[in-house]
Formats: C-alpha cells, sequence, structure tokens
C-alpha cells in the first residue's frame, strides 16, 4: 500500500518533469502536430512511457511490488506498441504496418489458456481496435489524457477486485503519470499525447481488462469491456459515419471527432473536455459494477443507448474545416497524422 503510493507520487512527479524536458528538443527536431493555429510537440507520450516502464521495473527488481505472472510480459509489450507509435510521430509508418505491429503484440499477449481460442482471438480485435480507437482520441487539449486517467483507475479497481496486485498497482502508476503529463496538456497544452502516448494507453488499458476478464464469460466480458471502450468508440464511429457520408478517405484528418462536434454548440476546449471525461467516470463506473457484480449486464444497454445518442446527435452538427498555419509561423518540418 505504502509503495503503491509512492510510486504513484513518483511518477507523477518524474512524467511532469520529462514532459518540460522533452518539448524543446520535440520542436527544434520538428516532431510536432498541427493543432488550430499552433504547432504542438508529440514527445509527450514517450515521456508517460518512460516513467511508467521504469517505476514499474524498479518495483519488480526490488521485489516490493512485483508486477505477477503475465504482467511483465503485457508492459513490454505494450512498449514496443509505443516504439511503433513513436515511428509514427517521428517519421512515417504505413497504416496497416502499424495495425500488423499492433496485433502481434496483441496476440503474444493474451492468455489463451484462461480465455480459450474463440476469446483469444475476440480478445486480440478487442486490443487492436481499442488502441486504434484510443489514438483517435489525441485529437483536443487533454482528452486522451483525461480519458486514460479515467479509464485507469476503473481498470485498476477491477484488477484489485480480483487480487491482482501487481496489475493494481502498474494501472496507478500509469495513471499517475498520465496525471503529471496532464499538467502540460491541459489547454492550451504545450506537449502533445501523440501516437506513441495515446496506442501505449489503449493497448495498456485494453490488454489490462483483458488479464481481469480471463475466466469470465465472453458475453460479461463484452459488456464489461465495451463500458470502459465507449468514449474511444463512440469517436470511432462517429468518424467512420461521418467521412462516409461526407464520402471523404477514412484515413484523412478532419475536424469530425467528439471533441470538434461540441463545440459549435458553444462548449469552450476545456469544457468539451470535462464534458467528456464526466461522460467516461459514468460508462466506467457501469463497468466496475457489472465487473464487481453490484448490478446485472443490463445496465450496459443505457452505456450503449446513450453512446449511440450522442453520435447520432453530433454527427447532425457542422463543424468548420481547420485553418493552416501561416508559413511565417512554420520554423521546422510539420509531420500531419491522420486523425
Amino acid at each position: 500500500m505504502l509503495y503503491g503510493i509512492a510510486a504513484a507520487t513518483s511518477a507523477l512527479f518524474l512524467a511532469a518533469v520529462l514532459s518540460a524536458l522533452f518539448r524543446v528538443p520535440a520542436l527544434r527536431a520538428g516532431i510536432v502536430d498541427r493543432r488550430r493555429l499552433r504547432r504542438l510537440p508529440l514527445l509527450g507520450g514517450l515521456a508517460v512511457v518512460v516513467v511508467t516502464c521504469l517505476v514499474a521495473w524498479v518495483g519488480q527488481w526490488t521485489a516490493v511490488a512485483p508486477l505477477g505472472q503475465g504482467v511483465g510480459e503485457l508492459l513490454v509489450a505494450a512498449a514496443s506498441v509505443a516504439a511503433l507509435g513513436l515511428v509514427v510521430d517521428v517519421w512515417r509508418l504505413r497504416p496497416r504496418v502499424l495495425v500488423a505491429g499492433t496485433v502481434v503484440a496483441a496476440a503474444w499477449v493474451v492468455p489463451y489458456g484462461e480465455t480459450g481460442v474463440l476469446g483469444g482471438i475476440l480478445a486480440v480485435g478487442w486490443i487492436v481496435g481499442a488502441s486504434l480507437a484510443f489514438k483517435g482520441l489525441d485529437h483536443a487539449d487533454g482528452l486522451a489524457g483525461t480519458v486514460g486517467v479515467v479509464t485507469a483507475f476503473g481498470a485498476g479497481a477491477c484488477a484489485a477486485a480480483e487480487v491482482m496486485d501487481g496489475l493494481a498497482v502498474l494501472l496507478s502508476v500509469f495513471a499517475a503519470a498520465l496525471t503529471g503529463f496532464l499538467m502540460h496538456n491541459w489547454h492550451p497544452s504545450r506537449i502533445g499525447l501523440g501516437a506513441c502516448g495515446s496506442l501505449f494507453t489503449g493497448f495498456l488499458l485494453s490488454s489490462s481488462l483483458v488479464f481481469t476478464r480471463a475466466g469470465y464469460g465472453l458475453e460479461s466480458s463484452a459488456a464489461v469491456m465495451f463500458c470502459f471502450g465507449a468514449p474511444a468508440l463512440a469517436d470511432a464511429l462517429l468518424v467512420v459515419l461521418s467521412r462516409l457520408l461526407a464520402r471523404r478517405p477514412l484515413l484523412r484528418r478532419g475536424p469530425d471527432h467528439l471533441a470538434h462536434r461540441l463545440r459549435p454548440l458553444g462548449l469552450t476546449p476545456p469544457g468539451s473536455v470535462v464534458l467528456l471525461g464526466a461522460g467516461t467516470f459514468s460508462s466506467v463506473l457501469v463497468g466496475v459494477l457489472v465487473h464487481t457484480g453490484w448490478t446485472g449486464e443490463g445496465a450496459v444497454l443505457w452505456v450503449a443507448g446513450g453512446a449511440l445518442l450522442v453520435v447520432l446527435v453530433l454527427l447532425r452538427i457542422r463543424v468548420q474545416p481547420p485553418r493552416r498555419l501561416p508559413s511565417t509561423q512554420v520554423s521546422g518540418p510539420l509531420r500531419v497524422r491522420n486523425g
């Protein structure tokens, strides 16, 4: 217990310091994203990954907080996916290569002995889909980090309920590292999560839920996982539907995500993130209650109905295309990532 508090505190402090330190090198190297009319450095996710892995390794090495069977491999796989995301941030990587790498990492960590073959295949699909969907949440200041922190606490509660202490400590350390990063990512953000951090977040959270739900029935597990992934899945569905209706390429970036469509309603950027964070808390809470048996699986229908209603309502809201940065404001190479 004391180590968990000390580890989380250390992770928060180190992530805040590293996020600040990585900002200038990212700007000088041109590892940036276009966020409205400003250039946003993208090495904040690297800070979160480094701190999470470092603090978890210290706990494992000192035997104060061993990760437990399979959790170490899970963290290594998540770090490998983060490395692919870093390649996306620094250079360019074909989407199919990114997907293939995520599939391999997911297939490596799934506990097939407890999930079975069919459950294992479905688990791989869930991890890959959730990882890529979470990458899409990194479209507004503070959004991916806020959703990640709330989801990590919920997943940690489920792990603690299953007496998976190592996994619970890892998720608390990760949540603390994301919180430290959020100190620099709240609007107007000074550094972004990037594909490195967003893919790491999505992979770590989704695979942790697979570990936690291993041995349970497929239907109940699907219900719990849907609750935890509802915000990212709703954002992905909104983007796909809006681009299909507009007959635009699915991989072409545009202002058609959740936070983009909330702003015409009068919400400020921080207000949009707070609202979506509250929605995430509600859906994650339902997932925790279903997992622990405090409520039935039917409660998931309320989450699904609410997510679908939000998608259908926001789909009717028109958004303005983003303005381009004036050439005088661009002092280095600008890498625009698909959103």
